[in-house]
């Protein structure tokens, strides 16, 4: 009963067009009243509760980080050294848009943020070149699902705080299966170019590599920064932070010279007004997660799935399957906090690794910003490439279907996630 009460007053306030941020409070209430134990003081409490938490002071941060290094330079310059490292071969630009992904994603963590950025550099360029324009879309926004996997991943920080688990070891945990994401879609990508009339006659210049590397540096250093500070414990995640958005603003400002101190203010509005959408949105989904807990919904959902408790791997797939489900109708934050406070108890329960989980978790619900209806990076991409939205999904299928691909490879092999999460720690 009380599971249906919790599906029933979420549903139905979505239904009713309500934002997310309310249906998950008018969620909160309707358990509230089904338990008898209506109290707005608590209620209030808990809303202010949820985002009075240290490490989710890294979301603003890294939000504005990304805006400093659009701004500042930083992001134009990941694109050029890529664009010389790979630009030459067939499809290069293609490679050039999974290699600026990559590393722009290791700066903000920001799968919209940074999918925008790519795509506002490389589509013009891959354009001009005589490249399928759906097709280009598709894989920069495929590429763009790597933000939430590689460090500094603010999926990572929220899913921290709602699992309570380390947020540092998630970090060090989605390195490799964010650069096996990488390494699937240049696969694709090299089996999609052989159909794509593009040739090229440059050639590899190194002088050319060499002062795209000099000029990118800066840029290129600020991963090593955030991810080296973090592995030596030099410093906790909402500090790393705080040390990108210095080093994006001192590098755009006094090395680069093309962040303008009047633009500083309005970059701050704009990474405060996404940041309080993301803030909000945690503050009401802890306020139900805290009334599932008490309304002992885990419990209710382990004994649902106790048929696959025995067996791991098939529990994972069940999960998986079921966050594929509901990633094609929810956001990529709502379903983190909606899942997260039931499903990680059936997952300790069944002695599944957290971290494990954490990394696949987010990995299926990063796939999910690319499946309609929702597909929040395919609406972005489509409006930035300036091109269809019916293109662009068609254009993302086989990318699509890499990455899922490889997420039930990690399924069935856990070891490809945890082995290497071992030797980054």
């Amino acid at each position: 009963m009380t599971i249906s009460v919790f599906l029933f007053s979420l549903l139905g306030a979505m239904a009713l067009g309500m934002p997310i941020a309310f249906a998950l409070l008018a969620c909160g209430v309707a358990l509230m009243v089904h338990l008898d134990s209506f109290d707005t003081q608590i209620l209030a409490q808990n809303l202010l509760e949820g985002v009075n938490n240290y490490p989710l002071m890294a979301v603003p941060f890294f939000m504005l980080a990304g805006e400093l290094m659009n701004a500042g330079g930083l992001s134009r310059r990941i694109v050029s050294v890529a664009e010389a490292l790979v630009g030459h071969v067939r499809g290069g630009l293609g490679y050039v848009a999974i290699l600026a992904c990559v590393i722009v994603a290791s700066i903000s963590g920001s799968a919209v943020a940074d999918t925008a950025a790519v795509a506002a550099l490389l589509i013009p360029m891959m354009r001009q070149a005589g490249y399928d324009v759906p097709r280009s879309a598709g894989l920069i926004a495929a590429g763009g699902i790597i933000a939430p996997i590689i460090p500094p991943s603010i999926a990572f920080v929220v899913f921290g705080v709602a699992a309570q688990v380390s947020i540092t070891k998630l970090f060090l945990a989605g390195i490799f299966p964010g650069l096996m994401m990488a390494a699937a879609l240049a696969f694709t990508w090299w089996l999609c170019a052989k159909k794509e009339p593009i040739a090229t006659d440059r050639r590899f210049d190194v002088a050319k590599l060499r002062r795209a590397l000099v000029d990118g540096v800066w840029a290129l250093a600020l991963p090593g920064v955030i991810i080296g500070g973090m592995k030596f414990g030099v410093f906790t995640p909402t500090e790393a932070a705080v040390v990108a958005v210095v080093y994006a603003l001192l590098v755009g400002r006094f090395v680069y010279r093309e962040l303008k101190l009047h633009q500083v203010p309005e970059l701050m509005l704009t990474a405060a007004k996404t940041s309080s959408t993301v803030m909000f949105l945690v503050a009401c989904a802890l306020v139900s997660a805290w009334l599932i807990t008490i309304a002992d919904i885990p419990a209710q959902a382990t004994a649902l799935l106790q048929p696959f408790m025995d067996s791991p791997i098939l529990l994972m797939f069940v999960i998986m399957i079921l966050v594929i489900v509901v990633g094609t109708a929810l956001d990529l934050m709502p379903t983190v906090l909606i899942l997260s406070p039931i499903l990680m108890p059936v997952v300790k329960q069944a002695g599944i690794d957290p971290i494990y989980f954490g990394v696949m978790f987010i990995m299926n619900n990063a796939i999910g910003l690319l499946t309609p209806p929702v597909g929040t990076v395919l609406n972005v991409v489509a409006g930035v490439a300036r091109t269809g939205l019916d293109g662009v999904i068609k254009g993302v299928w086989p990318f699509l279907a890499a990455q899922t691909v490889l997420l039930f490879l990690f399924v069935l092999f856990p070891s490809l996630v945890t082995v290497p999460a071992g030797w980054f720690r």
